[in-house]
């Protein structure tokens, strides 16, 4: 048999672990090709390329982010190879089978839930060499009715093929994240989240673990990323972790970890703070909302204080990045508790800060109970909310203005000087400054067109005027300096109009005779006329004294040629 695994990623770097723990999990009985796309790609550019495969079985991981891409792929696909045997699996589909079957008429078989010894048995199945009736954990239609063999007991995780091991993976390693998984399962049983169906937490070997990742970074690997649900759950084994990978790894090699902020202990903080090199770790961490009735709702149990101690804690420590989580739309958190968690969660300043809505995941307890909160949602994937009994379908649309501006201007950091001093000096809350932002720019229209970074700057600085924010002088001068931090090299145009000109020629001439005007540093450069005006921009600024008034100054912005990096000094003349 000629077996092909595909599915469709949400972007290129990303790469599928399921279809390669099933590879290498059916070998060597079974040879199986891979094949990645992305949900961008045309689907008949998919369609002809696996085809010209010729597979005799084609099985498709699925998730939300593309099954509905993926059903279109099947539907033509199976009207040019209807022979073809075409297999499902992943989280999406194994939970409400019964409806996938239904919908899904161009699919023989849904492997339901964990995969790797089903697909094998299903393989030998199709082979002709076991009774279909034998094969468990997999869905079919017989007769136009259901017929579903539940799974059996769950794998020793400890006896698992290396899924990292494939040549062809190879050439790859350095442009994608490599995912890995330590363990499987979640000890915690969050109601809007899959992973609170399985039961208990099973861990793979911890010496095997270490020996793909050094095979991992040997190969080129960059942005290894760890899936497991909690990647912190036992402290002894994060710690072991966490000093294997601060004393092997390879430098230019980043991890990213998904972790429960609230029970990490300090003295691992410490640690990390201690010895880990700066970039090494990165965390993503699961807030989702800070209102205490919301989390007991959806059986979340967190403790907001060591939760903040841990994220402070991290961020003093100027080593790790962090990656918060909100959802909007938990029961019980109407748009002004939301607006709470929000401001909650953007007073630690997190690297990034993710706004996310809540999904009706087929199977989790929030989805199967959502009449006692009258939610409203999409009946196809992503499953997305659009109202409860809290929650107006305005609300969300105006949180999602929200969410626009945020990644624009904090997650991408081109303007932190900027926002920093907006949230706090110009808005009454965080919040508040990216609702009004947000707001006036889906009614000025950019949600639908493109940018660059001068556009940014023209665009905030427009609201800024329209909302008659106050201290514009002082905004405007934070901004030019978070503009001119944000350029590799000296920015050929400003965003703002540059005036007085005779000025700054005179400005030049004093700093060409005495150039320690501008601080020591700047006259350590030792610039000569020439070098001066090539790689400098001077602009007029403010600097803010301690009794909280500012008095006129002047920035100039330095850009080394060698590496094009700015260096900002600041001076009066």
């Amino acid at each position: 048999m000629n077996v092909v695994l595909s599915t469709l990623n949400a972007k290129f770097i990303h790469t599928n672990l399921a279809i390669r723990c099933l590879k290498s999990y059916a070998e060597p009985e079974f040879s199986i090709e891979l094949s990645e796309y992305t949900i961008k790609d045309p689907e008949m550019n998919i369609v002809a390329d696996l085809f010209a495969k010729k597979p005799d079985i084609l099985g498709f991981s699925c998730y939300i982010w593309n099954i509905e891409e993926t059903i279109k792929v099947i539907d033509l696909f199976k009207k040019i190879s209807p022979d073809t045997k075409i297999i499902l699996g992943g989280p999406e589909v194994s939970y409400d089978v019964p409806y996938w079957l239904n919908r899904l008429t161009n699919v023989d078989f849904i492997v339901v839930g964990e995969g790797e010894e089903t697909f094998k048995q299903l393989l030998t199945a199709l082979s002709g060499q076991l009774p279909i009736e034998e094969v468990n954990g997999i869905a079919y239609q017989n007769e136009q009715k259901p017929v579903i063999h539940p799974q059996t007991n769950k794998l020793d995780l400890r006896t698992l093929p290396s899924p990292f091991r494939f040549e062809e993976d190879k050439k790859n390693l350095s442009k994608r994240i490599v995912y890995i998984e330590t363990s499987r399962g979640c000890p915690f049983r969050c109601q809007f989240c899959l992973s609170s169906i399985e039961v208990g937490v099973r861990y793979f070997d911890r010496e095997a673990i270490k020996e793909e990742i050094r095979y991992l970074m040997e190969n080129g690997a960059k942005i290894i990323k760890f899936v497991d649900r909690t990647f912190n759950i036992s402290r002894s084994y994060a710690m072991e972790m966490f000093e294997f990978l601060i004393s092997e790894h390879l430098p230019g090699t980043v991890f990213q970890f998904e972790i429960t902020a609230d029970i990490m202990r300090p003295e691992v903080i410490q640690y990390l703070n201690d010895h880990a090199p700066k970039g090494l770790f990165r965390f993503e961490i699961g807030v989702q909302s800070t209102n205490d009735e919301t989390n007991e709702l959806v059986m979340r149990k967190q403790n907001w204080e060591k939760l903040k101690r841990t994220v402070t804690m991290v961020k003093n420590g100027q080593k790790i990045d962090q990656h918060l989580d909100l959802i909007a739309g938990l029961p019980q958190e109407d748009y002004t508790s939301f607006r709470k968690t929000f401001n909650d969660v953007f007073e630690m300043r997190p690297e990034e800060l993710q706004l996310g809505f809540l999904k009706m995941l087929r199977g989790t307890g929030l989805r199967i109970n959502a009449a006692k909160h009258d939610y409203i949602y999409m009946d196809h994937a992503p499953y997305e909310i659009v109202g409860n009994n809290l929650l107006s379908f305005e609300d969300i649309v105006r949180i999602k203005h929200v969410e626009d501006v945020l990644e624009k201007y904090w997650n991408d950091h081109r303007m932190d000087l900027t926002v920093d001093y907006l949230t706090e000096k110009c808005f009454d809350t965080p919040f508040d400054f990216f609702q009004a932002f947000g707001t006036y720019w889906e009614q000025q229209g950019w949600a639908r067109i493109g940018h660059q970074l001068e556009d940014l700057f023209k665009r905030l600085h427009s609201f800024l005027i329209a909302h008659q924010v106050p201290h514009l002088d002082i905004v405007e001068s934070l901004m030019k300096k978070d503009y001119l931090l944000n350029q590799k090299f000296k920015p050929r145009k400003l965003w703002w109009e540059t005036k007085d000109k005779d000025t700054y020629k005179e400005i030049y001439q004093k700093l060409l005779a005495d150039p320690s005007i501008a601080g020591a540093g700047f006259a350590e450069l030792n610039l000569h006329q020439k070098d001066l005006h090539k790689h400098t921009i001077l602009e007029k600024s403010l600097v803010a004294e301690e009794d909280g008034k500012c008095s006129p100054s002047f920035l100039m912005a330095y850009y080394n040629p060698k590496d094009g990096k700015p260096v900002l000094f600041e001076f009066t003349a």
